[in-house]
C-alpha cells in the first residue's frame, strides 16, 4: 500500500463568503475516495464565525476567570459563550462544546485572523464536513472523504496536535475487536481513532504559524469499518469524572 499526502497550496486568504469547496477543486484533481483534510479555522471564516473582540461585554464570571488566567475577558467571555460544559477555568479554562469536543478555551482562537477578531470553531462540524463533501461532489464528481481538523493538547504529552471535530463519509473509529493479532489471540478492546491520525498528520503540513496550507489530501487510503463514537459519553470519560471530582474539593 502507497499512500500520497497532497498539500492544497496556493489558496488565497479566505474570508466570509468565499466558498472552500471552489478553491480546493481549481487547484487539485480529485478522486473518488480521496480523504480531504480541511482546518476549522479556514472553513470558520469562509461561513464567518468570527467574532469583533471590542464588541464582546465581559460578564461577571468572564471577570473572575480573566483575573485568575490574566487573559482577556472579552476573550473569556467569547470562550464561555461557546461552551456547553466548563470543565475547569484555571490554569487554563477547558471546555466541552456543543459538538461533544472537548478544548482549551472552546477552540476559540486569535491567530491567522485580522487583529482585533477571534475565530471560533464550527458549532456543528458533522454538517460542515458533510456540505463540503457534497459541494466536491457537484463540483469535481469525485466520492470524497472529508475531515474537518483543529488542533488539541493533550493530558500527560507536551504539545500540540491535530484532532478531528468533524468528518462524512467514513467512519470515526476503526474497530478491530474480535480480530486476531499475529499470534491468534482474540482483540477485546483495540479501536483505532483513524480520523484523528489524519488530522494530525495534516497538521504536520498545514503548520501552526504562516504556512498557509489548510487543505491536505490523502490518496490511496484502504476502507475500514468501525463506528463514531469518537466521544467518551459522561459515564465514560474518567479523566473529566477526575477533574470535576477535585474541583469539588477546591
Amino acid at each position: 500500500m502507497s499512500i500520497e499526502v497532497l498539500p492544497v497550496e496556493g489558496l488565497p486568504i479566505l474570508h466570509e463568503g468565499d466558498n472552500i469547496s471552489e478553491e480546493v477543486c481549481k487547484r487539485a484533481e480529485l478522486k473518488d475516495g480521496d480523504v480531504i483534510c480541511v482546518a476549522s479555522s479556514v472553513y470558520s471564516k469562509t461561513k464567518g464565525y468570527t467574532r469583533l473582540l471590542e464588541s464582546i461585554v465581559p460578564g461577571e464570571r468572564a471577570k473572575r476567570i480573566a483575573e485568575k488566567t490574566k487573559e482577556d475577558p472579552r476573550f473569556i467571555q467569547a470562550v464561555l459563550d461557546d461552551t456547553k460544559e466548563l470543565i475547569i477555568e484555571y490554569p487554563f479554562v477547558l471546555s466541552k462544546m456543543e459538538s461533544g469536543h472537548v478544548g482549551v478555551r472552546a477552540g476559540v482562537d486569535n491567530s491567522n485572523i485580522e487583529r482585533g477578531y477571534i475565530i471560533r470553531l464550527p458549532p456543528d462540524p458533522m454538517g460542515c464536513a458533510e456540505e463540503i463533501r457534497e459541494e466536491i461532489k457537484k463540483i469535481s464528481g469525485a466520492a470524497t472523504r472529508v475531515i474537518i481538523t483543529d488542533t488539541c493538547g493533550r493530558s500527560f504529552r507536551r504539545g500540540q496536535t491535530g484532532v478531528a471535530i468533524g468528518w462524512a463519509g467514513m467512519k470515526a473509529i476503526r474497530d478491530f475487536r474480535g480480530d486476531c493479532d499475529l499470534f491468534g489471540r482474540v482483540l477485546e478492546i483495540t479501536e483505532e481513532a483513524v480520523v484523528d491520525e489524519f488530522a494530525a498528520f495534516s497538521n504536520f503540513l498545514m503548520g501552526e504559524s504562516n504556512t498557509g496550507v489548510p487543505v491536505v489530501i490523502f490518496r490511496n487510503c484502504p476502507e475500514w469499518k468501525g463506528h463514531d463514537s469518537l466521544f467518551f459519553s459522561p459515564d465514560e470519560d474518567i479523566t473529566i469524572k477526575a477533574m470535576k471530582k477535585e474541583n469539588k474539593k477546591e
